[in-house]
């Protein structure tokens, strides 16, 4: 195996202050679902970004770009994964991969379109892209700049598929699914279950019911995850689920070091092996 080896230029600083970063940061998530290419221009140098199939898979915003000077693919969420985003983000990998350039991940997403996407194919089609981010070997990196929920967690890098560094910005949460989405699953099997048995079930009752799982997933998703009656605080970090909480402001910066230090490691060559057809 030998070092990996790119070409690296003379860094500039983004056209944008960091500090924009700031502004977006806010508890809301479903506010500030389109971050892509908002981070994108205030982490990369001179904030220029050659976008990669512009008008094809919108939620998904893939394209080259150099952070301190070196070469990156980025990927950055726009909202939930279609088929098209998952082809796109695919062929995107691919590409990275085959021009020995490092990839990050902008990760705030809810996961894959269900319903009618599912008949489309999204199952076949997000495998592919899942696929692409396992076989992958060049550096990869992930920031949870929002939300990481289920399946999306996989498609954009999460901690399973061994990105070489993962952190998360503070307003950021991670679950198998959000708290309303399970609040909302468990409402409906309760009410089914009442309908059955011929008793009412009145939305004070749903309510009710709904409270405390959306608080739990907000305390327990949250990267200073407190566990209570224990002695010590238990991060997210502590457990190696992430590699720190960072300043959004500093993403730049940390993102730099990051890949400064993963070129020092030995290259594999990226295999990707069968995808589902």
């Amino acid at each position: 195996m030998l070092l990996f080896q790119i070409t690296i230029e003379t860094p500039d600083e983004p056209i944008y202050p960091a500090d924009d970063l700031y502004g977006i940061v806010g508890a809301n998530l479903k506010r500030h679902l389109m971050l892509g290419r908002y981070v994108i221009a205030r982490i990369v140098d001179g904030s220029r970004f050659d976008e990669f199939k512009t008008m094809y898979g919108e939620t998904l915003v893939t394209g080259f770009a150099r952070l301190w000077g070196y070469p990156v693919g980025i990927l950055g969420n726009n909202g939930v994964l279609f088929s098209e985003s998952a082809l796109k983000g695919t062929h995107f990998i691919e590409l990275c991969c085959q021009r020995n350039i490092p990839l990050i991940f902008l990760q705030n997403i809810t996961g894959f379109m269900v319903g009618e996407a599912e008949a489309g194919g999204i199952a076949k089609h997000g495998a592919k892209m899942v696929t692409a981010v396992a076989c992958a070997k060049v550096p990869k990196f992930t920031v949870i700049i929002g939300g990481s929920y289920g399946a999306g967690n996989y498609g954009m890098c999460g901690r399973s598929y061994s990105p070489r560094f993962l952190y998360m910005w503070p307003n950021s949460r991670i679950s198998v699914m959000g708290g309303e989405q399970a609040a909302n699953v468990l409402a409906q099997i309760t009410r089914e279950q009442r309908l059955r048995e011929g008793k009412e079930w009145t939305a004070e009752e749903e309510e009710a019911l709904k409270a405390p799982v959306i608080k739990k997933y907000e305390l327990e998703g949250h990267p200073y995850f407190l566990v209570l009656g224990r002695s010590c605080i238990l991060l997210y970090s502590s457990r190696l689920w992430d590699d720190g909480v960072i300043d959004p402001a500093d993403t730049r910066t940390v993102l730099g070091l990051s890949i400064s230090a993963s070129l020092n490691a030995p290259q594999e060559k990226t295999r990707f092996g069968v995808f589902r057809m």
